[in-house]
């Protein structure tokens, strides 16, 4: 399915024209109210002007109804659905794997990551991946991950504790929402 189909299917369907079987509506035109007044004369006051009956509030006592295009009316909640949804954009849970006994630059670069998923509102898996003989070694992992921790101490919260899930240690970090202080608000 389609983006647009998709949209579409979200979208509230209006009722329009002769769709509209309530007796009476209160009308809305050219950015005023006109008043409450019977359907047929309402059709007939949006037909003269050229454009549509668009019931836009049908649980209102009477029926709210809009003399508009509809076409426009329509593209204009599609666009507002699509900004709406672009703003509530739910935090992801991105990954980010470590070695045991990782080489300083790597650590570098995958920390620098860590921040970048942060910044963005994500949250984050940390897992340090052991292989082999590295089983032997679990203390490396658990130290790493607390370097990863007093480097991030400042920004995150701990979702999740470091703990093992096969040859894999992970642990679950999160953003910390800024709250501004109220002592700094008064100065």
């Amino acid at each position: 399915m389609n983006k647009r189909k998709k949209l579409h299917n979200q979208l509230i369907e209006f009722r329009v024209n002769e769709g509209i079987f309530v007796p009476e509506v209160r009308v809305i035109g050219e950015g005023k109210q006109l008043g409450v007044m019977p359907t047929e004369k309402a059709l007939a006051l949006a037909k003269k002007h050229g454009l549509d009956l668009v019931e836009i509030a049908p649980k209102a006592r009477p029926p709210v109804a809009k003399i508009a295009d509809y076409g426009k009316l329509r593209y204009a909640a599609e666009k507002k659905l699509k900004k709406e949804r672009k703003k509530s954009k739910s935090a992801e849970l991105k990954e980010v794997r470590f070695s045991p006994f990782i080489a300083k630059q790597d650590y570098n670069t995958r920390l620098a990551r860590i921040r970048e998923f942060l910044a963005g509102g994500n949250k984050v898996r940390v897992v340090v991946v052991f292989m082999g003989r590295h089983m032997d070694s679990k203390a490396f992992g658990y130290k790493l991950l607390e370097r990863v921790m007093d480097d991030l101490k400042v920004n995150i919260a701990i979702d999740m504790e470091p703990k093992f899930l096969g040859r894999h240690l992970a642990m679950i970090i999160s953003p910390i929402k800024k709250v501004k202080d109220n002592a700094e608000t008064k100065n």
